[in-house]
């Protein structure tokens, strides 16, 4: 499992982009994002690059939350 912080994700539009985007990513078992935490949490075998670069291409800068 992988946390990725989103600072960027604001609406429930950039919610939705944000998940498509993971949930597109090869690997991806689920995706459950938290909103006013800017925070999305992936379960799967995807690596975290490949998350972030997934993001990247949608408009949301990511990084590892911790």
């Amino acid at each position: 499992m992988t946390t990725l912080s989103i600072p960027d994700m604001t609406c429930g539009h950039c919610r939705a982009s944000v998940e498509q985007a993971l949930g597109a990513v090869p690997g991806v078992g689920h995706v459950s994002v938290d909103l006013p935490g800017r925070t999305a949490t992936i379960e799967g075998a995807a690596p975290v690059a490949t998350l972030i670069a997934a993001l990247e291409a949608v408009g949301f800068p990511a990084e590892v939350a911790g």
